[in-house]
């Protein structure tokens, strides 16, 4: 596989668009997503895209760059720079997401972060 599957492809794309109801068509209606993991998934499609939607909005600009990524059959691992701005001010947070792939859909996220960091950044973005 040379590409990322094309419905991950369109998730970051709408990520970085920050238009959260585009990533309900690259997703299945029982798609579930772990934020954070150890965290509970948020189940759903609605859920997941009004989840999403609330984290996107709250920032001015979103860069979620993909740095590396792996693929087999339809498990993907995606290495990446989740960057938020707030005004000027960025907080980025290094992440791993796990994408598992039914029917060309994204079926379940599992996002691997260190949340007390990103708490931290983001804090310091805000304030200032």
């Amino acid at each position: 596989m040379t590409s990322l599957p094309q419905s991950i492809s369109c998730f970051f794309s709408a990520v970085n668009a920050r238009d959260a109801d585009a990533l309900g068509a690259v997703v299945t209606a029982d798609v579930k997503y772990h934020l954070i993991v150890p965290h509970p998934p948020v189940c759903g499609r609605t859920a997941v895209v009004e989840a999403l939607r609330k984290s996107l909005q709250e920032a001015d600009r979103v860069d979620w760059e993909v740095l590396s990524w792996s693929a087999t059959d339809d498990l993907v691992f995606i290495e990446r720079l989740d960057r938020f701005w707030f005004g000027d001010r960025e907080a980025a947070i290094e992440c791993t997401g796990v994408f598992v792939l039914r029917d060309g859909l994204i079926s379940e996220i599992r996002d691997y972060a260190d949340l007390g960091t990103w708490r931290t950044r983001k804090s310091a973005a805000l304030n200032r």
